[in-house]
């Protein structure tokens, strides 16, 4: 079962509207189809849902298919059914009129992917419709959910292992996000231990620029981060609710078109945004990290981080959001001394067993190290999921490396202070001290007369503020809860302290977050005019169906007719993403937008051969059968053959008359009028 195999080459065209499998997807669906346990492990944009889509319609049965996300189930329903999937799901977000007719497609035997919630593998009914519906194969959406200590779990996944035990069905489990540790539960909770095939497909994600910066005034760094990208769809991720409000109204005051999400709205004006989201063009939602999992919105051009997030992993998924069409996106994460200490003391309070909290802390480690680094962001991002890479060339480092100095002296002066004070202050009062400012904290506890008072004085507020931010990003300090998050000192900071070992810090440079322009997917100045209209005429076409717009086309397929402008409708089925059925359905509708005209009509029959080389084949046929309808010299009988033995003959492509004569609607009087000149247009192609 491989890419050169007819059918296969056939579905991806017809179906998917694609020449060929991406990189890493042909082995997976292979794998899965052949009735493999798989796990893969592709970046975000990757393809994941191809490799369980396209087995679903090679195999027999109904692919049960398990996702955490109601609205990332409906948006491929809609995405499968709008491409001729017979696909449906059932969530809580359906009506009653929807259920039906997934039960009764199911009872049919009509329905090829079922998708379910793992919540609701908990029920008795659903488990007893399943045992009775042929399901022949589980594919597992975001398998990472099973993780039990994982920023994403999900209790209900541990269900799916008995239910694949129970149903005795291959399983295929799909996640972009997995470290070691998560990939071995995955393989223990969904395979019972037993080692599946296993796909790593790597975690890059060469089209993100990455970008961090640490804060100042950072409201100002975000609106200058957006309005270098505006009209382009983004979203802003922020620590806390009501900052989501204040940061969307401020973008809005600049001309944004904006919305705010989290978990204390309503579930309406949830689902309103969402909505929003996948059919406004440059909308920008800022939400706290409820959002954006579910949305299968392929053209985010790009992800800021107004607060640091939980961990690493937390970053990648977030960030991932971006770019999904493969187009250049942006990212850029704002962080502070604050954005540490919370951090440390939500895993500190926690309630998680002590080894958990360290295993927490040193995930959050690996993320401020990324943030902290001296060299190649994506290097020291890939490094983590335990992949080499060279510089990328397409990280803020990369391309403007920084200044750096030699930190040590001034990190034992910090550290020292921190000591003489008995580890009981913070930053700010330790600041103080080593500045020599004589506050009245530092009067009121005599820490005037400590020997490390005024010992930096060589440096601003702004430059130690630095110096212990990346301290902590260092974890030579730890905000302790228990002391009302005072600075303590832990064990990697003691060789420093004790002249065993130097450290490197980077030199501060505050930069507007429009120093680098922003990479916009965009065409040239000729055809923006021609994309435009394209795009009206897709959200209109979207408006009317209630559907997101990118299930009509992405704007990848969009730009690719604007630059490539098509006249006919075999050069519209070779753009990237038109398939038969979107062919069919939509073809004559864009075809008019880039011509200015209403298109010939296509035989229906024809149509399916639009693109390939048969289409051209078959329009010879049909040419040669019209000279020759009343014979060589005009005067015979009437004969003709329908279009559907033309397509099937130009698909066929019989080597001499006897095998012309079995094509069905042919007989041996056609084969006689007609045989000579249909060998030769064939041997001609």
């Amino acid at each position: 079962m491989t890419e050169s195999d007819p059918k296969v080459t056939d579905l991806l065209k017809t179906v998917f509207g694609f020449d060929g499998f991406r990189p890493g997807q042909g082995e997976v669906v292979e794998a899965v189809t052949t009735g493999q346990d798989t796990l893969a492990i592709m970046p975000t944009g990757g393809g994941k849902s191809l490799c369980f889509q396209l087995p679903a319609l090679l195999r027999g049965g109904v692919t049960l298919v398990i996702s955490p996300l109601i609205a990332l189930m409906r948006d491929q329903v809609r995405a499968l059914r709008a491409n001729g999937v017979a696909a449906g799901a059932l969530t809580s977000g359906n009506t009653e009129e929807e259920t039906a007719q997934v039960f009764d497609d199911l009872h049919a035997g009509r329905l090829k992917l079922l998708y379910m919630a793992p919540e609701r593998l908990a029920s008795g009914a659903a488990r007893h419709m399943l045992a009775g519906a042929d399901i022949s194969l589980i594919a597992v959406d975001e398998a990472h959910c099973v993780s039990q200590w994982g920023h994403d779990f999900r209790p209900d996944y541990l269900e799916i292992g008995r239910l694949r035990a129970e149903l005795d069905v291959p399983l295929a489990a799909f996640t972009a996000t997995a470290d070691a540790e998560t990939q071995q539960e995955i393989v223990n909770r969904l395979f019972a231990g037993v080692q599946p095939r296993t796909f790593l497909r790597g975690f890059d994600r060469p089209n993100i620029h990455l970008a961090f910066a640490a804060k100042n005034k950072p409201r100002d760094q975000l609106l200058s981060f957006a309005a270098a990208r505006k009209g382009l769809a983004g979203i802003v991720y922020c620590g806390t609710r009501a900052r989501t409000e204040t940061l969307a109204a401020a973008l809005g005051r600049e001309g944004h078109t904006t919305a705010f999400y989290h978990g204390g709205m309503e579930a309406d004006a949830r689902r309103e945004v969402e909505a929003r989201f996948q059919r406004e063009d440059g909308l920008i939602v800022v939400a706290t990290v409820a959002f954006g999992m579910g949305v299968d919105k392929p053209d985010i051009r790009w992800v800021a981080h107004a607060d640091l997030p939980k961990s690493i992993e937390a970053y990648y998924q977030e960030i991932g959001r971006a770019g999904r069409d493969g187009a250049p996106a942006e990212t850029l994460t704002l962080y502070g001394a604050d954005d540490i200490r919370l951090r440390r003391s939500q895993i500190d309070e926690g309630l998680a067993p002590p080894e958990r909290r360290v295993a927490d802390h040193g995930r959050l480690n690996a993320l401020l190290g990324l943030a902290e680094a001296l060299g190649c962001r994506r290097r020291v991002l890939l490094s983590y999921f335990g992949e080499e890479s060279g510089d990328c060339g397409n990280c803020d480092l990369c391309q403007t490396p920084p200044e750096t100095f030699d930190g040590t002296d001034a990190v034992r002066k910090g550290l020292s202070a921190a000591l003489r004070t008995g580890e009981w202050f913070g930053s700010g009062h330790l600041i103080d001290i080593v500045m020599g400012i004589r506050t009245e904290k530092v009067l009121a506890r005599g820490h005037e007369d400590l020997p490390t008072f005024g010992v930096g004085k060589d440096l601003s507020r702004a430059q130690w503020q630095a110096v212990f931010r990346q301290m902590m990003g260092h974890d030579l300090m730890r905000p302790d809860p228990e002391r009302h998050g005072a600075l303590r000192m832990t064990q990697e900071a003691r060789p420093i302290l004790r002249g065993e070992a130097t450290i490197t810090l980077r030199r501060d440079l505050i930069k507007k977050a429009t120093s680098r322009p922003a990479v916009k997917m965009q065409v040239a100045e000729e055809d923006a005019p021609l994309l435009s209209a394209l795009k009206a005429k897709r959200r209109a076409l979207a408006e009317a169906q209630a559907v997101p717009a990118y299930v009509v086309f992405p704007d990848k397929t969009l730009i690719e007719m604007a630059e490539r402008r098509p006249d006919t409708l075999d050069a519209m089925a070779g753009i990237g993403g038109v398939g038969a059925k979107k062919l069919e359905r939509y073809g004559a509708e864009f075809l008019s937008v880039i011509t200015g005209d209403t298109p010939e009509d296509m035989h229906p029959v024809r149509r399916k051969l639009a693109g390939r080389p048969e289409g051209a084949i078959a329009d010879a046929l049909q040419a040669e059968q019209l000279r020759l309808q009343r014979g060589e010299d005009g005067t015979d009988k009437p004969l003709s053959c329908t279009r559907k033995t033309l397509s099937q003959i130009a698909e066929r492509r019989p080597g001499d008359l006897d095998a012309l004569a079995r094509v069905p609607g042919m007989d041996a009087q056609k084969a006689e009028r007609f045989g000579r000149a249909f060998l030769d247009v064939l041997a001609g192609a």
